[in-house]
């Protein structure tokens, strides 16, 4: 189990590497995601939460060579110290390098990253306010393919690999991102 002191070292590690504020606050919606469904599934919200936490470390560094994206970020973190558990969860969630995503942190951080985008945009659009973004509004907007056009929805759809319907899903990443909109500043 992690220990908030560990998690907040790694933090403070990841600030030094990121140095873009939307996509910090888009690691941070992504960890709250991660430890709504740890929860859920009665897993270690540490790990998971963690895993969502440093999923962008190498934002930086590969923003312009996708194909690296999640390799270089694994060999940050393998310096780091976080569990291996940690490291390959953020390798395998790059669909370029094929790495097959057979355990629930893998698919519950594939799944998880988009569906912040997706939630994230349906949040902006309503006042920018959490609190006015509802699991209605989000699934409606998922079947419009300009709306948050950059989001991936079948990365979102393997949330049916976790045994979570679509609806589910979106409950639960706009729940556990609304208890940290402040963070997020929405």
């Amino acid at each position: 189990m992690f220990e908030y002191m560990e998690r907040e070292k790694l933090f403070q590690e990841l600030k030094k590497r990121v140095k873009e504020e939307s996509i910090i606050k888009h690691m941070l919606a992504v960890e709250a995601i991660m430890r709504a469904l740890a929860k859920k599934f009665n897993k270690d919200e540490g790990e998971q939460g963690v895993a969502g936490l440093l999923h962008d470390i190498d934002y930086d560094p590969t923003k312009d060579s996708p194909k690296l994206h999640s390799i270089v970020g694994a060999k940050i973190l393998e310096k780091m110290g976080p569990d291996e558990t940690i490291v390959q969860a953020i390798k395998s969630r790059n669909g370029a390098h094929g790495i097959p995503r057979r355990t629930l942190i893998k698919k519950a951080l594939y799944a998880a990253d988009p569906v912040s985008g997706l939630t994230t945009t349906g949040a902006i659009i309503k006042d920018k306010k959490f609190e006015n973004v509802d699991k209605d509004f989000v699934l409606k907007r998922f079947q419009e393919k300009r709306f948050a056009k950059g989001v991936n929805r079948d990365q979102i759809d393997i949330c049916k690999e976790l045994e979570l319907s679509l609806k589910e899903f979106v409950e639960i990443a706009l729940s556990a991102m609304n208890e940290i909109h402040k963070e997020l500043g929405l």
